[in-house]
């Protein structure tokens, strides 16, 4: 054996030893070293080549007892004493030869011996795109970043009676993460409306009050990229114990996991561990929960457990106090009818109200002018004539499978399932709305339709709208969607 590598594996072991109290929540510290020894005396490292340590196990008890028992500890001590990014790899021996007491390497030879099985788990994350921060749990847990953004504070949050019953809870979660009945706090409504910025805000706020707990915020796209690349590389169980250390998940879109039943298996599983642990679970969603789509009934009920808290676009006065304390930032001053003209004009949310105003900002500084009620009136015209331009049917087929959490060969596809078959509908009632297309253009768009399908779609969103408060919904929130 390379006497560099032993030494290198000895200094592992005792750092692990050195950490086994910590690690564990066990005061008898001589029962857990003895447990550890008798484990690690039948570890061996045979060779560390390119950053792959291959460690051989006397079998796959072993092997698993480790994973299980001691990995966060093991991938600490390697990552201290050989540094980043080591891979391993294990050498499970199925049988021994007779009369031998060590077992046999994976470089010995001999007619009794079979080959190795050699089985991988990275100790330092599952994957590229999924990275473990954590050290060892229990000993340390080094910052991460929990993808918070500083402007999306309480501070820079402007409440008004569209979004007040919302804003109380939120802050009075950040005080008590975890330990609120508003747990966990479900946050939905329309397009821009200040869902994200809520729930970051609470995010920031627990950082700032309780600097030792885990914040992670991220899209509903990203943990499901996260699961995908963690089950090709067979690490659903590492996907799991990475999220069960955070201790407030803020989850953005929840509405996207319609229709993806593996990933929905993950998070409901994830979801139960940290509400039985105390720990604090924010989402948003363009829907309530009983909107969203195929989607599984016991997480739809868990949505419901805490609070369900609805947002709606700003009113008038709102939309006054969120100009002003933008434009404020900038040292900007408007005067009171340019001002109630901007309010007037932003009406769906405050996304599009902050690119009016930024946009104005923007105009007036590139041609040095000052700010007028002639030159918001001429900006916001551009702004109105460039949207017009861009909604054509590629990009309304784009808003309604967004909206409905499907792809769009979902939607082009002749399959009758009604989840499908009515954002069809839509889609083909909104191509006729805001294109110039003709009934048999649409057709061919959607997939090879004959202009009847269309007709008929267009007639049926209009006459069901009318007398279904749950159709008539869509076609308001998608409307918004697309003009904006």
């Amino acid at each position: 054996m390379d006497e560099n590598l032993m030494l290198i594996w000895q200094k592992c072991l005792q750092f692990m030893r050195d950490n086994l109290n910590a690690a564990e929540d066990n005061s008898d510290l001589k029962k857990l070293e003895k447990s550890f020894d008798l484990l690690f005396d039948k570890v061996q490292p045979i060779s560390l080549v390119d950053n792959n340590l291959t460690l051989m196990v006397p079998s796959d008890f072993y092997k698993e007892y480790i994973e299980d028992n001691y990995l966060s500890l093991l991938s600490a001590a390697l990552k201290k004493n050989i540094g980043k990014g080591v891979k391993l790899w294990y050498s499970v021996m199925e049988n021994k030869p007779s009369g031998m007491e060590k077992p046999v390497t994976m470089n010995m030879r001999g007619k009794s011996v079979p080959t190795p099985k050699v089985q991988e788990t990275m100790p330092q994350g599952f994957s590229a795109n999924i990275v473990n921060p954590f050290v060892v749990p229990g000993i340390k847990k080094v910052n991460i970043d929990s993808n918070l953004k500083s402007d999306f504070s309480f501070d820079n949050y402007v409440e008004g009676e569209s979004n007040k019953f919302a804003a109380t809870v939120a802050r009075s979660i950040a005080k008590r993460p975890g330990a609120t009945a508003f747990n966990p706090l479900f946050l939905y409504g329309g397009y821009g409306v200040g869902k994200t910025h809520l729930g970051q805000a609470v995010g920031l706020e627990v950082k700032s009050q309780f600097p030792d707990k885990v914040v992670l915020y991220l899209s509903s796209e990203k943990f499901i990229q996260q699961f995908i690349s963690a089950a090709k590389a067979h690490k659903q169980t590492e996907f799991a114990n990475f999220y069960q250390m955070v201790d407030v998940l803020i989850i953005d879109d929840i509405q996207f996991l319609s229709g993806k039943s593996a990933t929905q298996d993950s998070f409901f599983h994830i979801f139960d561990y940290l509400h039985q642990n105390g720990k604090q679970i924010i989402l948003t969603s363009d829907k309530a929960p009983a909107d969203i789509m195929d989607i599984q009934d016991r997480i739809v009920s868990r949505f419901k457990w805490g609070l369900s808290a609805e947002i709606k676009s700003p009113d008038l006065e709102t939309r006054k106090k969120i100009i002003v304390d933008k434009l404020s930032r900038d040292g900007i001053v408007l005067t009171d009818d340019m001002l109630d003209f901007l309010a007037s004009e932003a009406k769906t949310n405050v996304r599009e109200l902050i690119g009016v105003i930024n946009s104005v900002i923007a105009y007036s500084t590139i041609y040095k002018s000052d700010l007028s009620l002639e030159l918001l009136k001429e900006t916001i015209n551009k702004i109105a004539a460039n949207q017009k331009k861009i909604i054509n049917i590629p990009y309304i087929q784009e808003v309604v499978c967004d909206y409905f959490g499907i792809k769009r060969e979902q939607l082009l596809s002749k399959t009758r399932k009604r989840e499908i078959a009515l954002p069809r509908q839509l889609a083909m009632y909104f191509a006729k709305e805001f294109t110039n297309a003709t009934f048999t253009k649409i057709g061919e768009e959607m997939g090879g339709k004959d202009h009847s399908t269309v007709m008929y779609a267009c007639e049926t969103i209009k006459d069901v709208s009318k007398i279904d408060k749950e159709v008539k919904k869509y076609v308001k929130e998608l409307t918004e969607k697309i003009k904006h």
